[in-house]
């Protein structure tokens, strides 16, 4: 009798996994979406020098045959991306004046913010930090000993800001590594996390993250980033309640983007899809004016005038605050 051979054992879905399975080949995302044979007219020419990445899931929630798709706009390489526009700089909000440390960077009074990677998940085509050299400036190198050392002589530094790239790209054993080191300093009194990871990978929230999150001896705020209603599923749904469930407080960010959220209608669906998930809508940025991504800017009258209607139509909690980041003010900028 001849026995069947084993079926292999399947792996996992872990978000590392899934994070490897990432699309990085504009063709084969507009093949997926069913828009390869736009792939001529929708691609630009040359290189951009900003690669794509996208998971696989985020790629999911975008409507097949639709060019205009606005999860697709985020991250999809345009030729525009290759016109040079009078203000648009490398590095929009003035990172490299604020370094006080490799990987450190400070620009407003009692806060830290350490570059903790410079990796992302996905890569927004908006990014203001598309340009940044990260090779040179990662607060995680060293085992965060830099970073550490500038934080501990500066007494009047209360709060730490993780970000990047993004942070919940490093595994949490090094983030772990991190936050014990920081537990040291008694005059760090809070912690602060941007990032996108729990919107276009709500994988990434997951048992050990969510035990690492809860053993935190500080009041931690999650700052996520959606663009979109659309951009929040099931998955991230779940994401959220898990996070609240660690005693995390939830906010969002979300930047202007012309052709993608200047809408009133579409900004108050996602104000109203992120409170169903328990994040209130925090800041409405106005577009870092960084090199490549000109395209997507909306001026000051209309954003202004899409505040206005949100503010008709939403309860005050609903409305996120305009801002603009300029380079070397000390603060946000309302508008």
């Amino acid at each position: 009798m001849i026995t069947a051979s084993p079926l292999p054992a399947q792996q996992p879905r872990t978000w590392q996994r899934l994070w490897r399975e990432a699309i990085t080949d504009p063709h084969e995302l507009l093949d997926l979406l069913d828009l390869g044979h736009l792939s001529g007219s929708l691609l630009p020419d040359g290189d951009t020098g900003f690669p794509l990445r996208v998971p696989r899931g985020f790629a999911a929630r975008m409507r097949r045959g639709d060019a205009r798709d606005p999860l697709l706009l985020q991250v999809l390489p345009q030729a525009a991306e290759l016109t040079s526009v009078p203000g648009f700089v490398a590095d929009a909000v003035g990172d490299m004046p604020a370094r006080v440390a490799g990987g450190v960077l400070q620009k407003y009074a009692g806060r830290a913010l350490l570059i903790a990677t410079g990796s992302c998940a996905v890569n927004c085509r908006y990014c203001f930090r598309r340009h940044f050299p990260y090779a040179e400036e990662t607060a995680a190198a060293q085992h965060w000993r830099e970073a550490i050392e500038c934080i501990r002589a500066d007494a009047s530094i209360d709060e730490v800001i993780l970000s990047g790239g993004d942070p919940l790209s490093l595994s949490t054993a090094k983030l772990a590594e991190l936050t014990d080191a920081l537990a040291t300093i008694a005059h760090v009194r809070r912690l602060r996390i941007h990032t996108r990871l729990p919107i276009v990978l709500p994988e990434r929230v997951d048992d050990e993250f969510v035990h690492w999150l809860r053993a935190l001896p500080w009041p931690v705020a999650v700052v996520l980033h959606a663009n979109h209603a659309n951009e929040i599923d099931d998955g991230v749904a779940h994401a959220c309640a898990r996070l609240r469930a660690a005693s995390a407080i939830l906010l969002n960010q979300s930047v202007l983007l012309r052709g993608i959220n200047d809408d009133a209608d579409v900004l108050a669906r996602l104000s109203e899809r992120l409170f169903e998930c328990g994040v209130t809508p925090y800041y409405l940025h106005q577009l870092d004016a960084v090199d490549g991504a000109a395209h997507f800017a909306v001026d000051d009258a209309r954003a202004r005038e899409l505040i206005e209607a949100l503010r008709k139509r939403l309860s005050g909690y609903l409305i996120p605050r305009l801002v603009r980041e300029i380079a070397g003010a000390p603060a946000k900028t309302p508008l």
